[in-house]
């Protein structure tokens, strides 16, 4: 009976360090989403969370596919920089990121013209929230990678 009790418990043991305990897609796993296909998963989640109008999808969806193409500009421009190995400068750097927040405030005030207040204060918890996702996910990223 004792050996029958060990044997059961190794098996399980052995059982669950056989299972993944992170069993998310990696980023090679993940499929890949078109811009029109990432703005239309935005809008039905936007839409969803903040009880949007007709006319407000509108034009969220209009802001969504302008954003999504201004990154995907973004991204290439990036890629091709990258692709020649010339490391940008400080200057650079320090411009990129101007560019990148002077977008963020944009889309800010348009998205605060399309949605009512309470709409408004639930975007940007929502936004926090995300955020914070992402430091955790760069967290998590360079422990793996270190």
């Amino acid at each position: 009976m004792k050996k029958l009790f060990i044997a059961a418990l190794l098996f399980i043991g052995i059982a669950s360090f056989a299972q993944e305990t992170d069993q998310k897609p990696t980023q090679e796993q993940r499929e890949k989403l078109t811009p029109e296909q990432r703005s239309e998963k935005q809008l039905k989640k936007l839409t969803s969370e903040l009880n949007l109008d007709a006319n407000q999808q509108a034009q969220v969806k209009q802001l969504l596919a302008d954003r999504n193409a201004k990154a995907e500009k973004f991204k290439e421009a990036r890629k091709a920089k990258k692709d020649s190995d010339v490391k940008p400068t400080a200057a650079e750097k320090e411009a990129f990121k101007k560019e990148v927040m002077a977008e963020r405030d944009a889309n800010d005030a348009k998205m605060k013209a399309i949605l009512n207040a309470d709409q408004y204060t639930k975007w940007k918890a929502i936004q926090e929230e995300n955020k914070d996702k992402a430091r955790e996910k760069m967290k998590e990223y360079k422990k793996e990678n270190n």
